[in-house]
């Protein structure tokens, strides 16, 4: 008996120190960038395959500095448009808005069809 709550004590031990490694792997770390990025760069937009869409390219932040990020095809969704990074300023602080895809509604829906007007029937012998 006092063998198996060694091994079970040992276990749990481990777990918890395991687990005590890994979740600073989980973390969210919030950096405060009050320096604005700077304008975007020109990139020509090469031709894409069939099913693809040109998402643009922006600047991303290193760390230390920002850093130009290449544009790049990515996959067609039907009835979406793809909505490219961009960085937005609040108060003194410059937060990066990750691209993403979004439902177009510019997009024509399905039309409905007109009902046809009834004619008026004609009664024999009124007119």
């Amino acid at each position: 008996m006092k063998r198996a709550n060694t091994v079970r004590n040992l276990l749990l031990s481990l777990s918890l120190a395991t687990s005590a490694f890994a979740a600073p792997a989980y973390a969210q770390v919030r950096v405060n960038i009050t320096v604005g990025p700077p304008a975007p760069q020109y990139e020509a937009v090469p031709s894409v395959a069939p099913g693809y869409v040109w998402a643009p390219g922006y600047w991303g932040w290193s760390g230390e500095r920002y850093v130009w990020i290449r544009g790049r095809p990515v996959v067609q969704r039907q009835g979406y448009r793809w909505e490219p990074d961009r960085w937005e300023q609040r108060g003194q602080y410059y937060y990066r808005q990750t691209g993403h895809w979004e439902h177009d509604n510019g997009r024509p829906g399905k039309m409905k069809k007109e009902k046809k007007e009834k004619k008026e029937k004609k009664h024999k012998g009124r007119d």
